[in-house]
C-alpha cells in the first residue's frame, strides 16, 4: 500500500477516535471529501454529526465554520456583504461564513428556499457571486449538512435541485450498546484535543487527483448506467437518477475504492454506495419521498435486477 492510501487509513482511524463504531459512516464521508462532493447527514440530534465534522476538519487542517440554519437567516448571512466605507467612498465585500473550506450547515431545512439556494452556485462550481462579483472559494470548499428526519414543524424541505448537489446522504444512527457504554461511564472520551492533523493540504489535493485515476472497467461503468437506468424504469418511481446523478455515482465508487485501497472500481463499491447516492435522489410515485424502509425496499429490488457483471 502506498503512503497516500496509509495516509486515507489514518485519517480515518483519527475521526474514530471520537466517533465510536462508526467506521462506514466515516469512510464513506471521507470518500466525498476526496471525490470533491458534499454530504447530508439525516439523523435525529445528539448521535455525533457536529462532532465528525470538527474531528475531520481538524485532521485535515482545515479552516471550518459552522452556520446554524433558521427561519430568519438571510443569504448575505451566509455569503456575506458589501458595505459602503465612508472614507474611502467604495464598496468593501465582508466574505460570510461560506468562505472557508469546512462548513457545517446545521439544521439547513429549518431555513427558507431562498436562502437555501444560496449555496448551489458554491457547492457546483466552488464560487459566489455577489454583486456581479464572483469569488472563488477554497479548492477543497466542503459542505456538511444535517436535518432531523422526524421534525417537520417550521421546516421547508429540500427541493430537488437542492439534494441533488449533495453527493453522499449519510445516517450515523445510534451507538451500539458497548460503545455508548464506553461514553456513559467514561471509557471513552468524545474530545477534540485527540484529535492530531493528517492530512495537509497539498496531500488532500494529491488523494482528490488520484480519485481520477482510479480504473472504472467498461464493463463495471456500463452496470453502473445500468442501474441509474434502472431507477427510471422502476414502476415505483416518479423520479429516477439524472446523468448529473450518474456521473456522482461512479466518481463515489472511485473514491470509495481508494479508500478501501484499491485503484479499481468493482461492482460491490457501486452496490455498498446506491444508498447514500441514490436514496435522496429519487422521487416515489405520487410525487413524494418515501420514508426509510421503502425506499431501501427499491433500491433493494433494483441492484437485484440488474446483472452483475462477470469477469470473461
Amino acid at each position: 500500500m502506498t503512503a497516500e492510501l496509509q495516509k486515507i487509513n489514518a485519517l480515518i482511524a483519527e475521526v474514530e477516535k471520537v466517533i465510536l463504531g462508526k467506521h462506514d459512516v466515516i469512510q464513506m464521508t471521507v470518500a466525498a471529501l476526496l471525490a470533491g462532493g458534499h454530504v447530508l447527514f439525516e439523523d435525529i440530534p445528539g448521535v455525533g454529526k457536529t462532532m465528525l465534522v470538527k474531528s475531520l476538519a481538524k485532521a485535515i487542517q482545515s479552516d471550518y465554520k459552522r452556520v446554524q440554519f433558521t427561519p430568519d437567516l438571510l443569504p448575505n448571512d451566509i455569503l456575506g456583504v458589501s458595505i459602503f466605507n465612508a472614507q474611502s467612498q467604495q464598496f468593501e465585500f465582508r466574505p460570510g461564513p461560506i468562505f472557508t473550506s469546512v462548513l457545517l450547515a446545521d439544521e439547513i431545512n429549518r431555513t427558507t428556499p431562498r436562502t437555501q439556494a444560496s449555496l448551489l452556485e458554491a457547492m457546483s462550481e466552488n464560487h459566489v457571486t455577489i454583486d456581479n462579483q464572483t469569488y472563488p472559494l477554497s479548492p477543497h470548499f466542503f459542505v456538511l449538512a444535517t436535518q432531523n428526519p422526524n421534525e417537520y414543524e417550521g421546516t421547508y424541505p429540500l427541493p430537488e435541485a437542492q439534494l441533488d448537489r449533495f453527493l453522499f446522504r449519510l445516517h450515523i444512527g445510534y451507538p451500539d450498546f458497548q460503545d455508548e457504554l464506553a461514553l456513559l461511564t467514561g471509557q471513552r472520551q468524545q474530545s477534540l484535543d485527540q484529535i492530531q492533523t493528517i492530512l495537509q493540504a497539498e496531500e488532500l489535493t494529491t488523494l482528490k487527483a488520484m480519485v481520477d485515476d482510479v480504473y472504472v472497467d467498461d464493463q463495471v461503468a456500463r452496470y453502473a448506467l445500468q442501474l441509474v437506468q434502472a431507477s427510471r424504469q422502476h414502476h415505483g418511481i416518479e423520479l429516477g437518477i439524472s446523468p448529473r446523478g450518474g456521473i456522482a455515482f461512479l466518481k463515489g465508487a472511485k473514491a470509495l475504492a481508494l479508500t478501501e485501497g484499491r485503484t479499481y472500481v468493482t461492482p460491490q463499491d457501486l452496490q455498498r454506495i446506491l444508498p447514500a447516492v441514490f436514496g435522496h435522489r429519487l422521487l416515489v410515485k405520487g410525487g413524494i419521498h418515501a420514508n426509510a424502509e421503502t425506499m431501501a425496499e427499491l433500491m433493494k429490488q433494483m441492484i437485484q435486477r440488474v446483472p452483475v457483471p462477470t469477469r470473461k
